[in-house]
């Protein structure tokens, strides 16, 4: 998963000036100044040029060795709210000296960056903490995670109750590290460690049960008012979302690593880092009140709408639950808690799904030319597949049909899919489905922009028209931006990668000279939406908290359809979660977007 840069709408105008100071004595001058200037005047009225000032000296001074001066400078009463401020941009410096763990400056960087995680704000602290997260040489991946994970922990504790998404995200993040690291085939490589992989797992456990013992607290709270009132028992949306993302997570750490790794037998291996990993994620899953029995048995009566996800992504795909009772039935873990037999029948729709599957993996991939396209057949059968994907009330049916339809895909030679993917964004109207198609696109562009493996679908003239169906809104700013979020954060996903990964000077997708088109047509109308959507929600949420403390409104009073249907109706206190909870969207969107801006304006910097 592409992680996605969040930044708070204060920051918007954020950029780094391309020159940096040319003596660590003029960094340092550059410094004092700017603190002294700041002194004077209210935090709302730090300039543009006041960030980029204290953000390039300051990073020169440690990157200089003047890292005692930056920490004076730091400690100093006065300088607490520019450090609450901008302090977060000076993490960079700090954690390449901190995992180099030999420089002279290493005691000095290390109480920067501790009372960095004390003074800043957590959102900025948590972007700026992830960014340093992604790394590429397999030695500073595993650093990096130790290092990085304990301040991690104590951001994301700061943030509240509404810390769910933010930890979905950086558990989303951690794992796309970890899944860098070559795993250990042998009970001596394990032992050794030789790849980290053992100490990112331990440390991805002791970094993750703080959430889990909220998550199993607020789920015993539950219990335990429900059978006071004598009701189902129902949590709030925020401990919800904490149970979903830490379900999330233990579905992807049986995807991988412990799908991939030979768990080694105890009467081999005492004591097992990896084995042990395996059990803290089943017990992680008893502990969010997941039953290891029904998830390994009873697939088909499992059902979790999560808004803004394709449910397979989120709830429980078909890999991870096989690497569950893998461990369970090979592995004997947890496995007293299971009866011995159980049997369920296969609908027609799962026989045809599995019909076409397996006439699907005998054909070779990227073997399918456009032609076939022009075969009927070959449009009904995806169209098909989305319904299944989107309104089979079964889950694994649901599962299973998005597995065929990536399948389907990858069939298709590089022509073909480009085709395939101009039809998919025309026809599916499904935000989910288009958001997936868009994932699908980047991933072809990533596999052309490699050495050796140039194709022109995806480079060039014949990318733009498929990248401008891509960069569109369908009602322009009036477009309704939750219901439409897949797409849109794709699309800004795959922006963001462009911007990144393709150079101006050699442009090989087309981007740098599609780019002012993009601004008009997809940018610009978004920022619009944006606003517009936030101040009809900001109105909305005014007016719903006054109703409720004047009270001149019953408890139910705010009907919300879905399509043509018609939901019950919305307590006043549900009402004012779900505002916050658009408001939020709308923040992150925003963020996504000044974050792309930034990259540009680096691009055109260099």
């Amino acid at each position: 998963m592409t992680y996605l840069f969040l930044r708070q709408a204060q920051t918007t105008n954020f950029r780094l000036p391309s020159d940096k100071p040319e003596t660590v004595e003029m960094a340092l001058e550059q410094l004092s100044d700017v603190v002294q200037r700041c002194q004077a005047v209210p935090v709302d009225n730090y300039t543009t040029e006041d960030h980029d000032v204290f953000t390039v000296s300051g990073r020169t001074c440690i990157e200089e060795g003047n890292s005692a001066q930056v920490l004076s400078i730091v400690l100093d009463d006065k300088n607490q709210d520019i450090v609450r401020c901008m302090g977060w941009n000076l993490l960079p410096p700090l954690v390449q000296v901190l995992l180099k763990k030999e420089d002279k400056n290493l005691p000095h960087c290390l109480a920067i960056f501790n009372h960095l995680l004390e003074t800043c704000r957590p959102k900025e602290l948590l972007i700026g903490l992830l960014e340093q997260l992604e790394q590429d040489d397999l030695d500073t991946i595993a650093e990096s995670l130790h290092l990085l994970l304990n301040p991690l922990q104590k951001v994301l504790l700061c943030l509240g109750s509404r810390k769910a998404s933010s930890l979905g995200m950086t558990l989303s993040s951690v794992l796309d590290q970890v899944a860098k690291l070559p795993l250990p085939h042998t009970k001596e490589q394990e032992e050794d460690d030789v790849f980290s992989l053992c100490r990112c797992c331990t440390d991805l456990v002791t970094f993750v049960r703080p959430f889990v013992q909220e998550a199993r607290q607020n789920l015993l709270n539950s219990k335990a008012l429900s059978e006071t009132m004598d009701k189902t028992p129902v949590g709030g949306p925020n401990k919800e979302e904490l149970r979903t993302e830490l379900l999330k997570f233990c579905m992807k750490t049986l995807s991988h690593p412990l799908l991939e790794v030979q768990l080694t037998d105890p009467d081999t291996l005492a004591v097992s880092p990896l084995r042990n990993f395996a059990t803290e994620i089943l017990n992680t899953l008893s502990a969010i009140g997941e039953s290891i029995p029904s998830l390994v048995y009873q697939p088909l009566l499992k059902r979790k709408v999560v808004s803004g996800f394709l449910e397979e992504e989120v709830c429980y795909p078909k890999e991870s639950l096989a690497s569950l009772a893998h461990l369970v039935f090979v592995h004997h873990l947890a496995a007293d808690v299971f009866p011995s037999v159980y049997r369920t029948d296969e609908s027609r729709i799962q026989k045809g799904l599995e019909v076409y599957e397996k006439s699907l993996v005998r054909v070779e991939n990227c073997s399918l030319p456009a032609d076939l396209l022009e075969i009927k057949t070959f449009l009904v059968v995806p169209q098909n597949l989305v319904k299944v994907m989107t309104i089979c009330p079964k889950h694994d049916l649901r599962t299973k049909g998005l597995k065929v339809f990536q399948l389907s895909i990858d069939k298709f030679d590089t022509e073909a899919k480009y085709r395939f993917f101009q039809y998919m964004l025309k026809t599916s109207n499904h935000s989910g489905v288009e958001g997936y198609v868009i994932k699908n696109i980047k991933n072809q562009i990533d596999t052309a922009l490699q050495p050796g493996n140039s194709n022109p679908w995806f480079e060039g003239v014949h990318l733009l028209p498929l990248l401008r169906k891509v960069f569109s809104l369908p009602d322009g700013p009036e477009t309704d931006l939750l219901q439409y979020l897949d797409r849109i954060m794709e699309s800004l996903n795959l922006l963001r990668y462009l911007v990144i990964r393709d150079k101006m000077t050699e442009n090989q997708t087309g981007i740098w000279t599609e780019l002012y088109k993009i601004e008009a047509t997809f940018l610009r109308p978004l920022r619009v939406g944006v606003n517009m959507s936030r101040a009809h929600y900001e109105r909305e949420l005014c007016n719903t908290v006054e109703a409720k403390k004047s009270k001149v409104k019953d408890e139910s009073v705010l009907s919300v359809s879905v399509g043509d249907e018609k939901l019950p109706n919305m307590t006043s206190e549900s009402q004012i979660q779900a505002l916050h909870s658009a408001l939020h969207t709308f923040d992150m969107i925003e963020s996504v977007l000044v974050r792309i801006e930034e990259l540009v304006e680096m691009k055109d910097d260099n």
